[in-house]
């Protein structure tokens, strides 16, 4: 449709032999059964280790994939976004560390934040249905500290609003919908219109279904200033022992 793009966030786990049959390895078929059957035009990923950096561009037919790791070699795991070369052309790209020194490989707030460097990946991209280019950003913040989530959130509302066009921005927030994270977002970006596309979403991590389902909670979401069609997450059913993921994929239709 004129004027629309189909975007997805979808957090891939990481590759870890603890996983047991969840392994990332081993949900390679169904990772990619989800992408082509939901066929999105832009993917924000979360959690993608090196190896699965290959793994993805390896087998993402039709897409182009950008990012980079989050450590200081730029190696760890990265925000990649792939996004359709038959539909978009990338026009700039950017990847930006969470921290005071946000241009410094590897960096941190510190504080309450966990051992892992955090950041965001940046395209300005022009879709050939879209008259206009718009800014997709892909992100994934910090799992321990609630500090330092808001000042990755404070951050990222700050990038967003320095933009002259429409953005769409995906990513795992580790934050639930009342937390401060999440509202810092919601009520300072309300001047450009933003909303949450998955507000009326349930649950989005279920840990491969570990943890009983009272204690499943949203921690996914897609944000714009664009205007929401739809939005859903992509069910997640066991199927001989595996899941996709121990998150489900949430996918919104965007008016830019």
């Amino acid at each position: 449709m004129k004027n629309q793009i189909k975007v997805m966030s979808f957090n891939l786990r990481l590759d870890g032999e603890w996983d047991g049959i969840n392994r990332f390895r081993n949900r390679i078929p169904r990772i990619m059964e989800v992408i082509e059957k939901e066929d999105p035009d832009i993917i924000g990923f979360q959690e993608v280790t090196e190896y699965m950096r290959g793994v993805m561009r390896e087998n993402l037919k039709g897409y182009t994939v950008v990012g980079c790791g989050r450590g200081k070699e730029l190696n760890d795991e990265a925000m990649l976004i792939a996004f359709k070369h038959a539909e978009c052309e990338l026009i700039f790209l950017d990847n930006v560390w969470l921290s005071s020194t946000p241009r410094i490989f590897g960096s941190r707030y510190g504080g309450d934040q966990s051992g892992c460097p955090r950041m965001y990946t940046v395209a300005r991209l022009k879709h050939k249905n879209i008259d206009t280019p718009f800014y997709f950003l892909n992100t994934h913040l910090d799992h321990e500290g609630e500090n330092a989530r808001y000042l990755g959130s404070t951050q990222l509302v700050q990038a967003i609003s320095e933009l002259n066009e429409k953005f769409v921005m995906t990513g795992d927030f580790n934050a639930t919908p009342d937390s401060k994270e999440i509202k810092l977002i919601t009520k300072s970006l309300e001047y450009r219109g933003a909303i949450d596309c998955t507000e009326d979403l349930g649950p989005t991590f279920h840990a491969f279904a570990k943890w009983p389902k009272e204690k499943w909670v949203k921690i996914d979401y897609i944000f714009t200033d664009g205007k929401k069609i739809d939005a859903y997450a992509v069910a997640d059913i066991m199927e001989d022992g595996k899941f996709y993921s121990d998150h489900n994929a949430v996918v919104s239709i965007i008016e830019i």
